[in-house]
């Protein structure tokens, strides 16, 4: 009987143990994008997804750019709004209410701090490259790569809760995470984020996704299942 305390214990420490690590993460980029010693690595990295000859042109061919789009959408407001919906209710109907208040409190959260965090730094967008896609908010962090870390992983975590085996733990968090990237990736390719935007944003993200995963651990029941 003293197995589960143990590992309830164990959970929380290792999501304390990351969230301290993102956190402190979040704060060293912001710090070092404050003091504009980033510019250098943000340019390299940018143009080094664009043809050099000429700068409107991303490397690869049409079809890659078009995609880039398209994984950059699994990242909009609209799309993690439909996985949110899709997502409360599957646990609401299976009876796990709590978690589905949850993923809507965290996700409405996420996109609180996220336009918070634009606000108050107020970065401009890179002027470099031209844009791939349209864009009407700030530069830092990234609301795209927070968002997507945020919703991806908060909802992968809660999911989990309720699921027994541990290859589909591991299955489900592994998609979350690959998600995640793709999103960030395709900002910097489209040219509409610099690099360090997408790094916080990540870094913002799965801090906050952390936060709602040791909320669950405190207040909902385990699994959060019948027997």
């Amino acid at each position: 009987m003293e197995a589960k305390p143990q590992r309830a214990t164990t959970i929380v420490l290792v999501l304390a143990t990351l969230l301290t690590g993102a956190v402190w993460a979040f704060v060293e980029i912001t710090d070092e994008v404050t003091d504009g010693d980033t510019r250098g690595f943000d340019r390299r990295i940018l143009l080094s997804l664009r043809n050099p000859d000429d700068l409107t042109d991303p490397i690869g061919p049409s079809w890659v750019e078009e995609m880039g789009r398209d994984l950059t959408a699994l990242g909009g407001v609209a799309v993690l709004t439909l996985i949110t919906v899709a997502a409360a209710g599957f646990e609401w109907l299976s009876g796990r209410r709590g978690t589905a208040l949850l993923i809507i409190l965290a996700v409405v959260g996420a996109l609180l701090l996220s336009q918070g965090l634009k606000s108050a730094f107020a970065r401009p967008r890179p002027e470099l490259v031209p844009h791939g896609s349209y864009v009407y908010t700030a530069s830092f962090p990234s609301g795209h790569s927070m968002l997507s870390a945020a919703v991806y992983l908060t909802v992968a975590g809660l999911i989990a809760r309720a699921l027994q085996e541990r290859w589909a733990k591991i299955y489900i968090f592994a998609t979350a995470m690959l998600l995640t990237l793709l999103v960030g990736i395709s900002r910097v390719y489209l040219g509409v984020h610099w690099p360090t935007d997408v790094l916080a944003g990540w870094c913002g993200g799965a801090a906050w996704a952390l936060v709602c995963m040791l909320i669950a651990q405190r207040l909902l029941r385990p699994r959060e299942a019948p027997a």
